[in-house]
């Protein structure tokens, strides 16, 4: 196998800015983070790839879940979680994030979040997919992320002011800065990044951003794949930076395929309209050709089973039917309470001619959520001193072989947390210091931005929602062309363009992400396997990824518990 490269082909750095910690990503996460270290430390630095609201976040239609019921309990949460993790969750990571959860949404509304309330002014809770409980807060019916999002934007844009802290917008990580190798080869410390911004003045184009510490918060990796309900900013930046720099990544062969994607036709590129799981925890069917409710033998809790039971069944059904797509009915919920529960849902399907109150809606499962990314502990930190990672960008146990529903944003919140805490701990007892960037050896590479529709069908068809040995190996077997095809290969004038790096990142993802996928052989939550069907107790373990010294992906087993 063609070993992967250590850096991206660009231009040498053109300035160079400072920062106690780099924060990168404006999700929940991300913004989170930030807000927590702006207090903490002398100088926070945050950059997105595009604006402040561009991220993932804003996209999330069903919610965030939290015990707030005084019925409930977070050991009823975590419960629910470790089934749809399907034995592969980090217990104490899933405890971490089930009893601080309730504490970090009251924090969010302090911030000035406005969930959707009753009569009697509390926060109105729903019930998802693995839940037995309702414990999902939402905002404007369907615009939970779209809400959260504005507050936390909001609370930042208050302090755009502070010396403190900088948001750079329309900035791309190219790469993490590493210190000098240890002894074994292994990239040093990460002290930075650099950054191309697409902008005007003494900021524009590539530079280098130094830090003691950076916060990966860069989101998932959708648009390795040929359709997908994240945005076109989800190119799998963080985790191929972080692989680049000796990061060790974790379950990322457990790709969430959302079971209820709006069929748009085999043509369909790119994000595509998602219909959130809270119709069918308000009572929508999954309707099969024929007309029929095919999830009641399937499962006990049908339509509410967990995402990868519901893909899997819908997957089933398509290939007994020849079909390409089933249906959602929620005709009977009425047009005037659908229109007021999913006003944005309601909203697209009309702008494409579906009326959710006469209409069956097609359906098919696509890409939805990355359970797993950059391994960190309990506390963000990775397996590089320097790099933390949070959110979708992270595996941090909490989601095993398959997120539980709404559970995301929380995690982002928790974590973000977690990681900013730490990261401002470290800075203030000088347990890690400015170190100097130096060049990692070896060629380096780009991809010419045209390559990604291959990559992605070769993605799709090796790693999609069902896989097979066989399948993975041919898309391993041509990836790996690729990539030996355009390593040592520079842009034109030396002059890369935006859509080069994210398609050499999407070309590193997929590749890791299916041999990651070949080596667990059995089937498990997201991870669908037909020549072993089967979950298989030999396999309740984690499979980590690494590049070593010399650039070769390495894949092991490691302990569910860092």
């Amino acid at each position: 196998m063609t070993s992967f490269v250590r850096h991206l082909a660009a231009p040498a750095p053109g300035w160079t800015i400072a920062a106690d910690v780099i924060v990168v990503g404006s999700g929940i996460a991300g913004l989170t983070a930030a807000l927590e270290l702006r207090a903490k430390v002398d100088r926070v630095l945050v950059v997105t790839k595009g604006e402040l609201s561009s991220g993932s976040t804003v996209w999330a239609q069903g919610g965030i879940a939290a015990a707030l019921d005084p019925d409930d309990t977070p050991d009823e949460h975590l419960a629910d979680t470790l089934v749809a993790g399907a034995g592969l969750c980090s217990e104490p990571a899933v405890r971490a994030l089930v009893t601080e959860g309730p504490d970090r949404v009251r924090d969010l509304v302090g911030r000035g979040a406005l969930f959707d309330t009753g009569p009697d002014g509390g926060i109105t809770l729903s019930r998802e997919g693995g839940h037995h409980r309702d414990r999902i807060a939402h905002a404007g019916g369907d615009a939970t992320g779209a809400e959260i999002s504005r507050a936390l934007i909001a609370q930042l844009e208050a302090v755009r002011n502070d010396p403190g802290i900088e948001v750079i917008e329309h900035a791309m990580v190219v790469d993490l800065l590493t210190a000098a190798p240890d002894a074994d080869g292994r990239p040093g410390p990460v002290c930075g990044v650099t950054l191309h911004i697409i902008g005007e003045g003494s900021r524009d184009g590539v530079g280098a951003a130094l830090a003691k510490s950076v916060i990966m918060a860069t989101g998932g990796i959708g648009q390795v794949f040929r359709s997908s309900t994240n945005p076109a900013s989800s190119t799998g930046d963080g985790l191929a930076s972080a692989l680049r720099a000796g990061a060790a990544v974790a379950d990322i062969e457990f790709v969430q395929f959302h079971p209820t994607v709006l069929w748009q036709g085999a043509g369909a590129r790119g994000q595509q309209p998602l219909i959130s799981e809270a119709v069918r925890g308000e009572g929508a069917y999954l309707l099969n050709g024929a007309g029929e409710r095919f999830m009641v033998e399937r499962h006990e809790m049908a339509e509410l089973a967990p995402r990868d039971v519901v893909s899997k069944g819908i997957v089933a059904m398509m290939e007994e039917e020849g079909s390409e797509n089933v249906f959602l009915d929620c005709r009977h919920l009425g047009k005037r309470y659908l229109r007021e529960r999913f006003p944005t849902i309601w909203e697209r399907l009309a702008e494409r001619d579906i009326d959710m109150a006469r209409d069956l809606i097609p359906v098919a499962p696509a890409q939805h959520y990355h359970s797993g990314g950059i391994l960190t502990d309990l506390r963000g930190r990775t397996t590089v001193a320097g790099l933390y990672a949070i959110g979708e960008a992270a595996c941090t146990g909490v989601h095993g072989a398959n997120r539980l529903a709404s559970n995301s944003l929380l995690e982002g919140l928790v974590f973000g947390v977690r990681a900013a805490k730490d990261a401002a701990s470290a800075v203030a007892d000088a347990t890690v210091t400015q170190r100097e960037p130096v060049d990692r050896p070896g060629p380096s590479s780009l991809v010419p931005a045209t390559m990604r529709p291959q990559i992605q069908t070769l993605a799709h068809r090796g790693a999609g929602p069902v896989r097979d040995g066989a399948g993975l190996a041919r898309a391993g077997e041509r990836l790996d062309a690729i990539r030996s095809r355009f390593r040592g290969v520079d842009a034109p004038g030396g002059q890369p363009q935006t859509a080069e790096w994210e398609t050499s990142n999407v070309l590193a993802c997929a590749s890791a992400l299916v041999a990651a996928a070949l080596a667990r052989e059995e089937t498990r939550g997201g991870h669908l396997r037909t020549d072993f069907p089967d979950t298989d107790d030999r396999w309740r373990v984690r499979i980590a990824t690494h590049l070593d010294p010399d650039g070769h992906l390495r894949v092991m087993k490691a302990p569910l518990e860092i």
